[in-house]
Parts: structure tokens; sequence; C-alpha cells
């Protein structure tokens, strides 16, 4: 199982690779993440079956992973792209944020 510093550095050499640094703009990369989120959004809405959010399918054609667990991994993608062209942590960043959750009130004291 690769690290989160792993995911990282094959994310941004990838995303170089690539071109998608060419223009190394943080608020459209911040941008992609957020556009990440809101495809998961759609295949959730989509799905009728609930099983159907644990699949990944292959499209016929390309063969491109499609599905939840897809649009999932590309929001980690985008933010380790992100985090290892800022020389952020994430596996640092994770674990202590982790621990700092485990300290705060149920619903870390908001109601929704």
């Amino acid at each position: 199982m690769p690290t989160l510093k792993q995911i990282q550095t094959e994310a941004y050499s990838n995303a170089v690779k690539k071109g998608f640094w060419d223009n190394p703009d943080i608020l459209r990369k911040l941008a992609l993440v957020h556009s990440e989120c809101s495809e998961a959004i759609e295949v959730w809405r989509a799905s009728i079956i609930d099983v159907e959010l644990t699949l990944t399918r292959l499209h016929p054609i390309s063969g491109k992973p499609e599905g939840f667990p897809a649009e999932l991994a590309d929001i980690i993608i985008r933010v380790a792209d992100l985090a290892e062209h800022l020389n952020i942590d994430l596996d640092e960043a994770v674990t202590r944020k982790l621990h700092y959750n485990q300290t705060r009130s149920h619903m870390h004291g908001k109601r929704a």
C-alpha cells in the first residue's frame, strides 16, 4: 500500500509530464479539486442502486475507470498533486488532523 507521500510524488510527476503545471495557478488547482467533488456528486445523484456506488466500472472503449470510487480517487490525486507542488507532507498533515479531530465534540459543536 503506497503512502500519501508516494501518491503525492506520483500524482505530481504525472501532472508535470502531462502539462498540468505549465501554468502554476494554485486557485485553478483548487478549482480542479472542486470540480472532481462536483463530479462525485453527480455520480452519486445518478446512481439508483447503492451497490453501484462501490463499484468502479471501466469505460467500454477507453478503459477509463468510472464511478463513485474513481471520482473519489480523482479528488485524492488532485489534492496530492497540489500538496507535492507546495511541498506539503500530507502524511503528517492528515495524521495530525485525525488526532486533533478525535478531541473535538460531536459534529464539532455544529448542527449540520
